[in-house]
């Protein structure tokens, strides 16, 4: 699943959402004034619309399916994308972020199993980490996330806002171990609240994304 900003939120253009410009036909040149007339006066363009200052705007004009497209990013459940773009407009981030809690936590079993489904382990695989011991830390972190899916049969999943980046993978890497000592209800208690945290996070990112060229 990917999180990038859908076209319509983002103000881009693509040759396949934005339509051919026709350009109208010419109007007729008007006749010249008599010698001595007053010329008529030039009228003034009218002023451009400026553009939204950000995608949260945008969200809240844009049509329900490209914001449940949008949504769709931030969590894979389709009730919950449904109920956040139904509850539009947002005056702010805050009363979205608080929107998007509530229908976090209304999640039903099948709504989470979606969820999960539509999350994959590279979008939470921390790369980048050099140093003694990295290949090794990579190899065990591998075999974690097989023994995680093979005990509850969904990939694992947790927020890491806020961690470090040189500390991820060790983050990671802690928190399958310690998880693996859940029972499933248990389990899908603690994924379903790094679920409404991630989406956070993402909805964060969306509502703040500025349109091109801004």
């Amino acid at each position: 699943m990917s999180s990038d900003t859908p076209d319509v939120l983002t103000g881009a253009t693509t040759a396949s959402t934005q339509p051919s410009a026709i350009a109208p036909p010419a109007p007729a040149a008007a006749p010249a004034p008599a010698a001595g007339a007053p010329a008529a006066p030039t009228p003034s363009p009218a002023a451009p619309t400026p553009p939204p200052g950000c995608a949260l705007d945008r969200l809240n004009a844009a049509q329900d399916g490209a914001v449940e497209a949008a949504l769709l990013a931030c969590c894979g459940s389709r009730r919950w994308a449904r109920r956040l773009a139904t509850h539009r407009p947002y005056p702010d981030l805050p009363a979205l972020l608080a929107a998007a809690d509530e229908a976090s936590y209304d999640l039903t079993p099948r709504d989470l199993t979606e969820a999960l489904a539509d999350e994959s382990v590279a979008q939470h695989a921390p790369s980048g980490s050099r140093g003694p011991g990295t290949l090794a830390a990579h190899t065990a972190l591998r075999a974690a996330h097989a023994a995680y899916e093979s005990k509850f049969g969904h990939v694992f999943v947790v927020c890491l806002d806020g961690v470090p980046h040189e500390e991820v993978l060790g983050h990671v890497l802690a928190a399958i171990r310690a998880r693996l000592d859940n029972d499933a209800e248990t389990e899908r208690e603690v994924a379903a609240d790094e679920l409404r945290r991630i989406a956070r996070g993402r909805l964060a990112h969306l509502a703040a994304t500025r349109p091109h060229g801004t």
